[in-house]
């Protein structure tokens, strides 16, 4: 699989997005999930599954002015 356009290491049977967000210390209150392009929402981050062919998006949203 991919993250974030690179090669993910860490990919074993039965990875959730919730696993990868945790392992890689996504830590940011908000952040913008996509799997395959597709939005994932907090709540399914858990029972969303990952695939040896899956490419994962995670993105810091940051404001400022």
């Amino acid at each position: 699989m991919k993250l974030n356009n690179r090669e993910y290491k860490g990919f074993r049977e039965g990875l959730t997005v919730q696993d990868v967000i945790r392992e890689n210390s996504f830590t940011w209150p908000k952040l913008v999930v996509k799997l395959n392009k597709k939005v994932i929402w907090p709540e399914e981050y858990e029972n969303t599954v990952i695939e040896e062919t899956d490419d994962l998006e995670v993105i810091h949203l940051l404001g400022g002015g």
